[in-house]
């Protein structure tokens, strides 16, 4: 058994029925990217994060978004020390490799916007002095739907830094009935084995650049995103970022797959999570986010 079969088999002690996200959740780190679940509350999204957090191996914080929190909190202050008669810098839970942000859409957008330096460079400034963060930096934040009350809505630039959004779902009813029998699956999250660490977390991300995607793949993925830009069904079309991180991510999955290449199947399969909160209907479009994916992938066509 590979290394990602491993992990995905330890995650699975505690996530019930998720391979796939798991397997999402794992493309994302290895692409550097950042990770956004969206569902509703109790179907495991912070277990989940818990669990892929215990097998990584990686440094981790868990930050509760709440309507009073501040920047400060999240990135640290300066405290006077009156001993040494200075300013000391206590850094904030973002300093970490791995950072959970529980219902990250409960925080104001002045706070939720604390992140983007962090999750875009890998930096943060504060109070006009810059200071990297460790690697790998990897964020996996949770959020309710934006019709439950107390929400703040993701702004497009937020959005726009999470490489994918998944959803959980509710489990079938094979896995319901294991978890039900079985108790709080939370429990047994002290029992998962770490099976990676940093430096081989860096290591399987540098193979990840030296994945090959062919010309004609590339093409692919130019035609996808010019038809969003094209066509009247979508309020505004996929940035370049966009583009970008559908190739890095397509690299991850392949080789999650054991390929040294990219298919177009890896294109496709990953365009929703990629996607989908990168792009909304026109106004007078009566489409949602899935319906948006369908036609792109029905209209645009692999091989011309």
């Amino acid at each position: 058994m590979d290394i990602f079969a491993q992990l995905t088999a330890e995650i699975s002690r505690v996530v019930l029925g998720k391979d796939e996200q798991v397997r999402q959740a794992l493309c994302c780190l290895l692409a550097r990217g950042h990770l956004l679940i969206e569902d509703v509350p109790g179907v495991g999204k912070t277990t989940l994060s818990q669990a892929f957090a215990k097998v990584t191996g990686l440094s981790y914080q868990r930050m509760q978004f709440t309507s009073d929190l501040l920047p400060s909190d999240i990135l640290g202050v300066s405290i006077f020390d009156r001993n040494s008669n200075a300013f000391h810098f206590h850094a904030g839970p973002v300093f970490t490799q791995f950072l959970l942000v529980d219902e990250i859409n409960r925080a104001s957008p002045k706070t939720q916007s604390a992140l983007l330096e962090a999750m875009a460079e890998k930096q943060v400034t504060v109070e006009g002095e810059t200071r990297i963060l460790p690697t790998p930096f990897f964020v996996m934040a949770t959020q309710n739907p934006w019709f439950q009350s107390g929400t703040f809505p993701l702004p497009e630039s937020q959005l726009d830094r999470f490489l994918m959004r998944i959803s959980l779902g509710y489990p079938d009813e094979q896995s319901e009935r294991r978890l039900l029998a079985g108790g709080d699956p939370r429990l047994v999250i002290d029992e998962l084995r770490p099976l990676l660490n940093a430096e081989k977390i860096i290591a399987l991300q540098a193979m990840v650049d030296k994945i090959e995607i062919r010309d004609s793949v590339l093409s692919y993925v130019q035609r996808l995103i010019a038809f969003t830009r094209q066509d009247s069904h979508y309020a505004f079309g996929l940035s370049t970022r966009a583009a970008l991180a559908l190739i890095q991510a397509a690299k991850a999955w392949a080789m999650l797959d054991g390929r040294e290449y990219v298919l177009p199947d890896d294109i496709q399969l990953l365009l929703e999570p990629v996607a989908t909160h990168r792009l909304k209907p026109a106004a007078d479009s009566h489409d949602d986010g899935p319906d948006l994916i369908k036609r792109l992938l029905s209209q645009v066509p692999v091989v011309v």
